[in-house]
């Protein structure tokens, strides 16, 4: 069970929009041959190609940007934004106004020690707000997932001021992901 499924759980009981990162990318790949594969050498490709969108026009920030401004103009009450690179992750922080919740969720023992890339290879690397550890059966894992959830949700809404400009009137919350 993967992150995608803990955010299909969500969307079981919020309006959620979840989008990645490397979407753009992948779409980019997926034209020029790469056919969806998770190998280490797929993943390298398809992060040394976002870095090099990165740094060429900031493609990856500025589809989640996009995206963002479609939520806020939409019904979802959450949004997903799946970023596996620490720098990327404040990035967005840096332009999203509003409270942007960082949750990292893993497995324990999943996946090789070393992917042979930055993306994979560091994501634990980063401070995150939350960790969250994705090892339950799928039988229990919803139920789980959404009350850890829902403590998330009801500790930001204390803590978030009265301000206007947030987005407390409309309840929606942001989530800055790195999986």
């Amino acid at each position: 069970m993967g992150k995608d499924t803990l955010c299909d759980f969500a969307a079981k009981h919020y309006p959620v929009r979840n989008v990645s990162s490397i979407t753009p990318i992948k779409e980019i790949a997926a034209a020029n041959g790469w056919q969806g594969e998770k190998t280490p050498k797929a993943r390298k490709f398809l992060a040394d190609l976002k870095e090099l969108f990165t740094q060429y026009n900031d493609l990856p920030t500025r589809y989640l940007l996009e995206q963002y401004q479609e939520f806020l103009a939409g019904e979802e009450r959450i949004m997903f934004a799946h970023i596996r690179e620490g720098g990327e992750i404040d990035k967005l922080k840096k332009q999203v106004p509003g409270d942007c919740i960082t949750l990292l969720v893993k497995r324990t023992g999943d996946g090789p020690e070393s992917w042979g890339n930055a993306s994979d290879d560091d994501v634990e690397n980063y401070h995150y707000d939350y960790q969250y550890d994705n090892s339950r059966p799928l039988d229990e894992a919803e139920a789980d997932f959404m009350e850890f959830l829902e403590k998330i949700l009801e500790e930001r809404q204390r803590m978030q001021p009265e301000r206007p400009e947030t987005n407390r009137e409309s309840g929606k919350q942001g989530s800055c992901h790195g999986f």
